[in-house]
């Protein structure tokens, strides 16, 4: 498969991408080369892109991450920088994603297919049934009220559990239950 050379002009579009969050002072007293609808300010190089902005995620048609330096969630708006060839396709009929849990910090991201190197075992979703997934596994994550109906240790519990429905394909309560 040949991989979309990204640029200026089109990696806005259904594209998804990680920035890393960069200092300010890289762009500091530069012009913006464009400024979005919402407000963010856009920077670009021959290299890449630097993005200054209040909001990431689900940006317009795109999923756009940002990688902060900061181990809490960025507030107000934060100068984050990608090469063009961090930019990756998305759409939403593919099997573009995976979902990575982190138990140590208790986080949970999505990656692209093409962004990293991932072990065979690993299941590739579309778009919206990783982001929903996701959100259930965020929440399961946060939440210690659903583990007091089962027996033992609820760390172990909730990593098993939680890693036997990213990684198949039967339903978390079907999972559920067989713990009881």
């Amino acid at each position: 498969m040949s991989r979309k050379i990204y640029h200026r002009h089109n990696f806005h579009k259904y594209t998804y991408c990680v920035f890393q969050e960069v200092d300010f002072a890289l762009v500091k007293g530069v012009q913006p080369d464009y400024t979005s609808a919402t407000g963010s300010t856009y920077y670009f190089t021959n290299a890449g892109v630097y993005r200054h902005s209040n909001h990431w995620g689900r940006a317009a048609n795109c999923k756009w991450r940002l990688a902060s330096h900061q181990s809490s969630r960025y507030s107000g708006r934060v100068l984050g920088y990608a090469n063009w060839s961090d930019f990756l396709p998305d759409n939403d009929s593919e099997k573009l994603y995976a979902i990575e849990i982190d138990f140590t910090s208790q986080t949970a991201h999505y990656y692209h297919k093409f962004s990293k190197d991932f072990p065979e075992s690993t299941v590739f979703r579309t778009a919206p049934e990783t982001l929903k997934r996701l959100k259930v596994i965020r929440q399961h994550l946060k939440d210690n009220k659903w583990l007091r109906y089962f027996e033992g240790d609820p760390t172990a519990i909730r990593q098993h559990i939680l890693t036997l429905w990213n990684t198949g394909a039967e339903s978390l309560e079907m999972i559920k239950r067989g713990f009881f």
